[in-house]
């Protein structure tokens, strides 16, 4: 019997579940009562004693009555991949775009480098390009899912040769062809690793004098009529997000750095009377950062359309991150809609011993209907533009999000629940609005009836083949379920190459990851039995030969059953097309030990899809997964 009863009643009355089975020996983990006094503290109550519980179980309890309870959306049909596909379904590539080579870009994968692939996979009969998220990253930030903002974009995705004041601006043009901004161009290109602060620079070399002739009007009236029209239909979410990146800017030359948490007081709010006298003040720098998004819009724009003249029936395929930064534009935007105090993660599990703690708030549950859902209706809307298909990433935040409170490890966190029929109602109806399909990353402990409940809306699910195993091996291309979108791997796994020796794993090692030498040993025979599974899963259904298995091999192998199976939707990765063998990430290591996200693709974007390892794999997708030519 629980000493602290109206605790647990209270903590249950908001959200906070009474506890979780373990991924790590399925064994029941209850919520502990510190966790759940400081969870309801963050949520702002007051849980301290049971008298001050029982005190706010009454306040809500007349809330809920004042407010006579909300009705649930009615379930619905999300767009349907398979409308635009045929019988046997589609394939398509997915790359993390910032990390392309070619000789389009400043070290940065970006648009002309998206234009370019989706041009080739039309060539290759795919349906779609799916892209990492694009999110607005803080300036020097690298993973994609740690952004500013999830309603804008990332600066250094434009291609600065075709924003179209280029050609009425000879200075634009001269430093272009300059000898120092094209040397260090090819070094930021050449490098192994991406130098985010660097590209930064170089293009920021660009970007004010176009922004500068921009505001002369050198492209005529119709192009500022078409940014006019962009900012009035972006509303305040844009005009705050120009203002924040202008802040940032004013108070990173100040020496206080960019996170909001710690400027002067008055301008930690965008309604504050000094931000908005700060923002007519510097009223140029303010619209050169929505003129940046309203140019990325336009190039997102040209792409999508290039993706369906060339053919692909889902166009390009975005992601919609979990979170963004406490430090960032959205959390400076809309503080109501996020819970401080608090960060997002998972419990421990085999992946992560420790548990995992991502270093970004929550979304407030009780604050989602508070205002009819609108904060949810703007991240959904921004990453549905220009879209086919929509990636939710860890869509099990559509139910529940494991807490931790800050300053605690995430044994010391909580699962809490989230209205998911009502944000399920809001996915159906913007998936509708925007005619586009949803991918749900549900990989991972998934919430009993959560797949259903997808199921049920036309959501596809996620299959990865290396997790598709059970103690006698991996599972038969024919069991895979037919709403899905399935891929050898993700951005958290080592790319297919790595499967023939340990690298990946001497480097999780070398990092702690694995802890000693014995937890090494024990990676490797894994890895060992591992690939011998894979390869007698792929010889068992006729996709491998006999003998010696090159990485090509396997790769076109993995390709072929992968693209036998009953799945709507199959991913290639670029990573294993170019046979990359170091992870892009290692989940749960601080950057100090690993670069994590910094890592490029080896071959050049112009010659990579015609390179033996990219056509092998190619060959292996039947023509039945392809659009007809």
């Amino acid at each position: 019997m629980s000493q602290r009863p109206l605790l647990h009643a209270l903590a249950e009355r908001v959200g906070i579940l009474p506890g979780h089975h373990s991924a790590l020996d399925g064994r029941y983990v209850e919520t502990r009562d510190g966790t759940r006094v400081a969870l309801l503290a963050a949520l702002g109550f007051d849980a301290s004693t049971e008298a001050t519980a029982e005190e706010e179980l009454t306040r809500l309890e007349a809330q809920a009555a004042d407010a006579g309870g909300m009705a649930e959306a009615p379930a619905s049909r999300c767009v349907s991949a398979w409308e635009r596909l045929g019988p046997s379904g589609g394939f398509g590539f997915c790359v993390n775009l910032y990390s392309l080579r070619s000789s389009r870009n400043l070290g940065f994968g970006n648009l002309a480098d998206l234009s370019l692939l989706v041009r080739r996979a039309g060539a290759e009969g795919a349906a779609f390009v799916g892209v990492n998220p694009l999110h607005a990253l803080p300036p020097g930030g690298v993973c994609p899912y740690l952004p500013s903002s999830r309603l804008f974009r990332h600066p250094l995705y434009l291609d600065p040769t075709a924003i179209p004041e280029l050609v009425h601006t000879p200075e634009a043009g001269r430093r272009l062809e300059g000898e120092a901004f094209r040397e260090e161009r090819e070094r930021l290109r050449s490098s192994e690793q991406l130098d985010v602060v660097a590209v930064g620079a170089l293009l920021e070399t660009i970007l004010s004098p176009l922004h500068a002739s921009f505001r002369r009007g050198v492209c005529g009236s119709e192009r500022t009529r078409a940014f006019e029209r962009y900012r009035h239909e972006q509303g305040p979410a844009l005009a705050n997000h120009a203002l924040f990146e202008a802040l940032g800017d004013f108070f990173e030359r100040g020496g206080m750095g960019r996170d909001w948490r710690r400027w002067p007081a008055p301008f930690r709010s965008p309604g504050s009377s000094e931000a908005r006298k700060f923002g007519e003040e510097h009223a140029a720098e303010v619209e050169r950062h929505a003129w940046i998004q309203f140019e990325l819009d336009r190039q997102l724009g040209e792409v999508a359309d290039e993706a369906r003249r060339a053919g692909l029936s889902l166009g390009l395929y975005t992601d919609l991150a979990l979170g963004s930064d406490p430090a960032g534009s959205d959390a400076w935007s809309f503080p109501e809609s996020f819970v401080s105090g608090v960060r997002v993660g998972a419990p421990p599990d085999a992946f992560s011993p420790e548990g995992q703690e991502w270093g970004f708030p929550p979304l407030d549950p009780g604050a989602l209907p508070q205002d009819g859902y609108a904060f949810f209706t703007h991240l959904l809307r921004a990453g549905f533009r220009h879209a086919g298909a929509l990636r939710i990433d860890h869509a099990m935040c559509l139910e529940r999000l494991f807490w931790i409170p800050e300053g605690r490890p995430p044994s010391e966190g909580a699962y809490v629940r989230y209205p998911r029929d009502a944000l399920l109602g809001v996915l159906v109806r913007e998936s509708l609005r925007h005619g586009a399909a949803v991918i749900a990353e549900d990989l991972g402990t998934v919430p009993e009836g959560f797949g259903h409940a997808l199921a049920e809306r036309g959501i596809l699910s996620s299959r990865v083949a290396l997790f598709e195993r059970d103690d006698l091996g991996f599972r038969p291309s024919g069991e895979y379920p037919r709403e899905t979108l399935v891929t050898a791997n993700t951005h958290d796994l080592p790319p297919l190459a790595a499967l023939a020796g340990d690298s990946d794993l001497r480097l999780r090692h070398s990092v702690g990851h694995l802890p000693d030498d014995a937890a090494l040993e024990a990676a490797q025979v894994e890895r060992a039995r591992d690939r011998e599974q894979l390869d007698d899963r792929l010889r068992s259904e006729g996709f491998l030969r006999e003998g010696e298995v090159r990485p090509t091999d396997r790769a076109a192998a993995l390709t072929a059953f992968l693209c036998a199976t009953p799945a709507c939707l199959v991913g290639v990765s670029l990573d294993d097309l170019a046979l990359e063998i170091e992870p892009v990430n290692l989940p749960g290591v601080p950057p100090e030990r690993h670069p994590s996200w910094r890592r490029r693709v080896r071959r050049p974007l112009e010659t990579l899809l015609d390179a033996e390892p990219a056509r092998a794999c190619l060959a292996a997708i039947p023509a039945s997964r392809r659009a007809p030519r």
